[in-house]
């Protein structure tokens, strides 16, 4: 990334005080959950939904698909703001199901640091460990949460071990457990020399915190039963001895991730995560850009589409941009020209997201996360600025890896597909393409869960039922190359050609031999699984 945090000017206090943040984890980590507990710290909703709850307990509030709200699992990314002793949080919470891996790879160009929420008794699992290769790839600070510690865990220097050893970043200790499972009592707060104490009885508490001067603070043995607290001095005794002490310049480096341990569902670790964010996350930083970084200091508004989300209000066909400002101080009205069209945008009716709520942004600064309503006029990777020709790089796309051909159960609204699937395209949550003979469309996929949201969608968004039948393809690529090389190529490989909503040509193949024989046939040509979504 940029060299983003050694010399980096000083910024307007509004703008030093946002901090905007990425939730990783593998599917059932607790990430929505923890959420839930940020957005009841932040004062933003009274009491927090479940995921597994019955009845109206279970709406958790940035869950706001049908599909999430039955399954109870999150499928889209979605943001929220809010504020928390003195700084502004952009929170964005992605779904940890690999299946929709992709969203989450975009929405982590748009954030700052990134929170990495593990499950004490399972540690790194497969999902954790390529989300956490995305943020490595982009320098992203990462914070770690250890959920899940008032259930049976593993051992707490087994999983900073294992930490260290599958990511390869080093860690330091924030707080450290005590006890486990039944017997977990809280926490001591290794950076701020306090002890941290768990409600069971009420869900929803902040915890009980008392301030104390170190671990021999004759206090602790009247909150501490001896056999606890013998092994809490213990452990941490040996975990100073092997462990790196803080240190923010590594944390913000990304070569060094501070965990804490707690329970989300019992709203027990979430606060001193809340103020670690606060306190050693990230200002806003630099963007990636051509021709040259956007500075958040910058007085210019700029800022750029890295999701869009379609119907997310069922009454009204919006289509919504998620928009991250790179810089400056947007005001509602502020006409922005739109980069890829060079036409002037009057943002009218920006809105600032909780979750499924909505309020109209009267103002946002950089950092900031808002939603424009519009109507396929912009898509992801779009750059919005006050006139300057300036696109903000590095936001992909990937190859999908399955591909189905698609129907409408009633042939007569084969039109009403097309408009559906250009609309998901549009939206990223899948591919759709265009074979260059023959009608219908192929839709490819990064995994099998995403057929069955879209069918879902289109039957629940657009009142239309289809079948997914199996195609002969098995993967696409990308093709860029000469124009007369390209015609030549198109030309003899009609059947395997297909076209991308933007009207990119791309090869459909059966074998990996179709692949080696094109690079093969045509060097001047370039085969790619990605493709940069900027225009």
């Amino acid at each position: 990334m940029l060299d983003r945090l050694h010399n980096a000017p000083e910024l307007p206090p509004e703008i030093a005080r946002r901090r905007t943040f990425a939730i990783i984890s593998h599917p059932d980590a607790g990430k929505t959950t923890l959420t839930e507990k940020f957005l009841l710290h932040g004062g933003a909703i009274q009491m927090a939904g479940q995921v597994r709850a019955k009845g109206e307990a279970r709406r958790t509030r940035s869950d706001f698909m049908q599909m999430e709200k039955d399954r109870g699992i999150s499928v889209s990314a979605s943001a929220m703001s809010f504020d928390f002793s003195g700084y502004r949080f952009n929170l964005v919470d992605t779904p940890g199901h690999s299946d929709f891996s992709e969203d989450t790879y975009r929405t982590l160009t748009a954030v700052d640091a990134a929170i990495m929420v593990i499950d004490g008794a399972k540690g790194v699992e497969s999902q954790t460990r390529k989300l956490f290769e995305v943020c490595r790839l982009r320098d992203l600070p990462i914070l770690t949460f250890c959920n899940k510690m008032d259930r049976e865990s593993r051992d707490t220097l087994e999983i900073i071990d294992e930490i260290q050893e599958n990511l390869a970043i080093d860690v330091t200790p924030a707080s450290w457990p005590i006890g486990v499972g039944r017997d977990f009592l809280g926490c001591y707060d290794v950076l701020n020399d306090r002890l941290e104490l768990m409600d069971r009885a009420d869900r929803n508490k902040v915890a009980e915190s008392i301030k104390i001067e170190g671990l021999d603070d004759p206090k602790l043995a009247e909150h501490v039963p001896a056999h606890l607290l013998e092994q809490l001095r213990e452990e941490l005794e040996m975990a100073r001895e092997l462990l790196p002490p803080f240190d923010r310049q590594a944390f913000l480096d990304g070569t060094l991730t501070p965990i804490w341990f707690g329970s989300a569902i019992n709203s027990f670790g979430v606060k001193e995560l809340m103020d670690g964010i606060g306190k050693y996350g990230p200002v806003p930083q630099p963007q990636a850009a051509s021709p040259r970084p956007i500075s958040a200091d910058e007085t210019k508004v700029m800022g750029f589409v890295f999701k869009v989300q379609a119907n997310m209000d069922p009454k009204h066909r919006d289509r919504v941009a998620f928009v991250r400002l790179a810089s400056g101080h947007f005001r509602r009205g502020m006409k922005l020209t739109h980069v890829r069209s060079k036409k002037p945008m009057a943002i009218s009716n920006p809105v600032l997201f909780l979750a499924s709520d909505r309020e109209l942004a009267e103002e946002a600064w950089a950092g900031d996360i808002i939603g424009i309503p519009n109507h396929g006029q912009l898509r992801i990777g779009d750059t919005l600025t006050e006139g300057e020709e300036i696109r903000v790089t590095g936001i992909p796309s990937f190859a999908p890896e399955l591909l189905q051909g698609v129907r409408a159960g009633d042939p007569m609204k084969a039109k009403h597909l097309e408009k559906a699937l250009m609309q998901f395209a549009e939206e990223g949550a899948a591919k759709v393409f265009k074979p260059a003979i023959g009608s219908g469309f192929i839709v490819g996929v990064v995994g099998a869960l995403q057929f069955e949201v879209l069918a879902s969608r289109i039957e629940l968004e657009y009142g239309l039922p289809v079948r997914f039948d199996a195609s002969q393809f098995t993967s696409a690529r990308w093709v860029t190359g000469p124009k007369a090389e390209m015609d030549k190529f198109i030309n003899a490989n009609k059947q395997h050609i297909s076209y991308d909503h933007d009207g990119d040509p791309v090869f459909l193949t059966r074998l990996q031999w179709d692949i080696d024989r094109i690079e093969r046939d045509y060097p001047a040509l370039k085969l790619s699984a990605t493709k940069e979504m900027m225009v």
